[in-house]
């Protein structure tokens, strides 16, 4: 007995439709956008686009990176977190991201059940400096200092910024006063600590390492769990104050519903590219190591623990954002 053509069809796109979709063409089988939700330079985007040349050299498919600022990171942020959990929109997260929550009372998307987490992908601490001319060189030294002179202004890169709060937890743990001065952005804040206006500050390590190894700042301590094999020899904040410590970190997510074999071969291959030598060679100009998660699911553990972190220091320290 013969089919006729029409039968034959009908019966191919029958056994087609139950095919599942992700099995008809391997993942990527398109470009992927990678969203970072801060302006093009930064260290945000510097991460972001060393991964994304890397995964397309690997997977033969453009990883391609957008920047959607605005909104202190909220704007880019809630779009990845709206996106279509297909694998083809990720973004970047950072501290921030966790620390906002404790800082607006409203914010478009939740950290932890509107996205799927993937993999940590790098790691750094900030860095308390100082003019040279500044009497303190420990963070010993500067207690006793603020304790003797209350009121000693200090800079970060912003209201609300991990720096900003990591100060305020020396502060609160130190039991000392001093007065933050919030500057937009790091730079700024390092031209006015370099040229003596503010004597003390809390930095990312990147844009300090060239001022601290010219001399023209010193380093007090760095906040990391560990001391950063960038700067062996300058102890942590926890090494006075025990408990104390900020990351700067990031992270690489996905929307909520990414299917579990897409989360895996992403993990697989963010993983195998932090372990290229120029990943890290790359990551360390930048004041930052490899860091990778052991599975998604500490990304996601790991995140849920900074988020319970930081409101309670907010609430003490009186931080709001303006």
């Amino acid at each position: 007995m013969k089919l006729t053509a029409t039968l034959m069809a009908g019966i191919a796109f029958a056994l087609a439709s139950q095919i599942p979709a992700g099995a008809q063409q391997p993942y990527p089988s398109r470009p992927v956008t990678i969203v970072v939700p801060y302006q093009p330079g930064g260290v945000t985007d510097v991460v972001a686009r060393l991964y994304a040349q890397k995964l397309t050299a690997r997977l033969g498919m453009p990883f391609t990176v957008e920047n959607k600022a605005g909104g202190n990171g909220m704007i880019g942020t809630d779009f990845i977190g709206r996106s279509v959990p297909n694998g083809y929109t990720l973004g970047i997260f950072l501290d921030s991201n966790t620390i906002a929550p404790a800082l607006l009372t409203k914010m478009g998307t939740d950290p932890i059940k509107d996205f799927t987490p993937i993999t940590m992908l790098a790691a750094g601490a900030h860095i308390v400096v100082a003019h040279p001319s500044f009497g303190p060189n420990t963070i010993k030294e500067l207690i006793d200092y603020a304790k003797a002179k209350p009121g000693e202004p200090y800079a970060s890169s912003g209201q609300g910024t991990a720096q900003h709060l990591g100060m305020e937890m020396i502060k609160l743990k130190a039991g000392i006063d001093l007065s933050h001065v919030p500057y937009k952005g790091g730079g700024q804040a390092i031209t006015d600590v370099v040229g003596g206006q503010v004597k003390v500050a809390v930095l990312g390590l990147a844009p300090a390492l060239p001022f601290l190894r010219s001399g023209q700042l010193k380093a007090l301590a760095s906040t990391g769990e560990k001391r950063t094999s960038l700067l062996p020899n300058v102890p942590t904040v926890s090494e006075t104050l025990p408990g104390v410590t900020t990351l700067q970190w990031f992270a690489v997510v996905g929307p909520a519903g990414l299917p579990t074999d897409v989360v895996q071969k992403l993990f697989r291959e963010f993983v195998a590219v932090s372990q290229d030598p120029e990943v890290a060679q790359k990551l360390a100009s930048v004041g930052l190591e490899v860091r990778n998660s052991t599975q998604p699911a500490d990304l996601a553990k790991f995140m849920e623990q900074d988020l319970h972190k930081w409101p309670p220091i907010v609430k003490a320290a009186g931080v709001k954002l303006e």
